[in-house]
């Protein structure tokens, strides 16, 4: 079973036991997460949401915080005889996937 889950403004095809670098989460090391922005099930009975599926949620541990590739940048203006190097690297919250789980609606009891 898979699963593909919007974390930010990306989506991120998930199985279980996957590792993913996703965008900064603001979450410490060991921690557990839950996306429950779930937009597609695949597998034995696959689902499809409008937008996002309520009953399925994506489990994961944060594993680390990694920076990805150095962005290195140039600007040159040849008539002022000027140049300037700069740079930058993303921070990513690197997951591992724990598990798709269906979790169960909680039914509204009518009180008599």
């Amino acid at each position: 079973m898979y699963a593909i889950i919007q974390v930010g403004s990306k989506q991120y095809r998930v199985a279980k036991d996957e590792v993913i670098d996703v965008e900064l989460l603001g979450v410490d090391a060991g921690k557990p997460v839950e996306f429950k922005e779930v937009l597609y099930i695949g597998g034995d009975e696959p689902a499809v949401g409008v937008p996002f599926i309520k009953e399925f949620v994506v489990k994961g541990e944060v594993v680390a915080t990694t920076a990805g590739p150095k962005l290195s940048f140039m600007k040159y203006r040849p008539s002022h005889h000027e140049r300037k190097t700069y740079g930058h690297k993303q921070k990513y919250s690197r997951v591992k996937i724990t598990g798709i789980e269906k979790v169960g609606r909680k039914e509204k009891s009518h009180g008599a």
